[in-house]
């Protein structure tokens, strides 16, 4: 006898039928040569263009990708987070979670965008968000990262706020358990989850991101047991208690400036910076994947490849739903 199923579950498979239609709709929409004809030349233009800034400022790699990340998990990949407010302070990149993002990520994408429009047939044919994330793929190659395709078509939005941050960004103190959902909402796999969280091979952080850590973990405890204790004496030396609030210290605390697999072994020796880079390899369901690309560089690239075609598939707006900026911190 065949089995009724529950209102509920057939509102539920209504949804994911949904989701699973609207993510179709929109891979149809975004592909590899959606410029061919209007600006043939834009990888190349774009391309230039970061790495003269890259070979400008050394964290260029970091600021861009981590860019690149705030900006597509908060409402989705449409330069949303470059927009600036009419003076009340009160866009994206405003927030507290934002506020620490690199100057140099955003003059990146400024920097590639006037190099686009400055040649007559591309000028105002390329979104922000576009540039975005082809300057982000362009600089993880640069860092020795792997190249990739990148997926075109995307429209600027026209909305940023401060509102539309809260719980919408992973913080270094979060566990695993709290991270997944976080990622799951976004079509990404654990598999994505730690793949992306490989970015973190790239660029510093200050040091209230993981004080606690190593000075109040908890009543019984002063540091964290799952960092390594000379890592934590160095940590302790570097960010002492009355740090000043500029000291940085790099996530991968021996190749900071190259995009490889390190992460994952300094994950493996207890020198994961943050407890949210530390978490994936205490928590059983993580650590095998942890093991597999901290042992296979490839394995790593060609997840993380995926999870970063998949992000930027994620909230984007196409057609009529967003614009295609003149200035990418203004809306038209």
């Amino acid at each position: 006898m065949d089995r009724l199923i529950s209102s509920s579950q057939f509102l539920h498979l209504i949804l994911l039928l949904s989701i699973m239609s609207n993510t179709s709709c929109i891979n149809a929409q975004l592909h590899r040569d959606f410029y061919r004809n209007s600006c043939p030349n834009v990888e190349s233009i774009v391309r230039s263009a970061v790495e003269q800034k890259y070979r400008q400022t050394i964290v260029t790699a970091a600021a861009t990708l981590r860019l690149f990340f705030h900006d597509c998990f908060i409402q989705g990949c449409d330069a949303s987070i470059i927009l600036r407010s009419s003076g009340n302070n009160t866009a994206e990149k405003d927030h507290p979670d934002n506020i620490s993002l690199a100057g140099d990520g955003y003059d990146t994408v400024i920097k590639a965008k006037a190099a686009v429009d400055n040649v007559p047939a591309c000028k105002n044919k390329v979104s922000c968000a576009d540039i975005l994330a082809m300057a982000t793929r362009d600089v993880v190659e640069l860092a020795g990262g792997p190249h990739y395709a990148v997926e075109l078509g995307r429209r600027d939005g026209r909305v940023s706020s401060q509102n539309s941050v809260p719980n919408n960004l992973p913080h270094s103190e979060f566990h695993l358990k709290k991270l997944l959902p976080m990622f799951a909402s976004r079509g990404l796999s654990i598999r994505h989850l730690i793949a992306l969280s490989g970015a973190h091979t790239l660029g510093f952080s200050h040091c209230n991101q993981f004080s606690s850590r190593i000075y109040s973990f908890n009543s019984k405890r002063k540091v964290d047991p799952t960092i390594d204790s000379v890592y934590a004496r160095e940590l302790q030396e570097m960010c002492p208690q009355n740090a000043s609030p500029g000291v940085v210290i790099p996530l991968d605390p021996d190749t900071p400036q190259v995009f490889d697999n390190m992460y994952f072994k300094n994950l493996q020796r207890g020198k994961g910076l943050f407890t949210s880079d530390q978490t994936l390899y205490t928590k059983r369901g993580s650590r095998n994947v942890v093991n597999l690309f901290a042992s296979n560089k490839t394995a790593f690239e060609r997840v993380f490849i995926a999870a970063m075609t998949k992000l930027g598939r994620f909230g984007v707006k196409t057609g009529n739903l967003g614009e295609i900026r003149k200035d990418c911190a203004v809306v038209n």
